[in-house]
């Protein structure tokens, strides 16, 4: 299942070049997933209420091009890969015109009250969450 998030570049959002600062792009794809996360009707609040965080493990980003002021942004995301206590998001920021800004495998994991890697309960296990390999096939 792909999600898609829009949103807008911010003013300051962009560094002294005029373009979006590459920092700036690792919060757009902690928007678009949490957006995808909404979407899929993942209970996020649960699954903290009930002893467990979801920590970014591993962020493999590849630039494209600028974005700048007012440019309104795309963010594909779909979930490529799932283990038992791990995943992985792939995303793509894209401008209006379809230029891709950047692309990203977002790697996550499960962790348990006191830091140790644990299985997410059932309940939380939402089919979202579950690769569609059609999303990743070649066009």
């Amino acid at each position: 299942m792909k999600y898609y998030a829009e949103l807008v570049v911010r003013s300051y959002e962009c560094d002294s070049y005029g373009h979006v600062n590459n920092a700036v792009y690792l919060n757009y794809l902690e928007y678009g997933r949490m957006e995808y996360l909404h979407q899929i009707k993942f209970d996020y609040n649960g699954v903290v209420k009930a002893g467990y965080y979801l920590y970014v493990t591993h962020i493999d980003i590849h630039y494209k091009a600028s974005a700048f002021l007012d440019d309104r942004l795309s963010i594909e995301i779909a979930p490529k890969e799932l283990k038992a206590v791990s995943g992985t998001f792939r995303q793509i920021i894209r401008k209006q015109d379809g230029t891709v800004c950047a692309e990203a495998e977002v790697t996550w994991a499960s962790v348990k009250t006191g830091g140790c890697l644990a299985k997410l309960p059932q309940q939380f296990m939402v089919s979202g969450l579950v690769p569609d390999p059609a999303d990743f096939q070649k066009k």
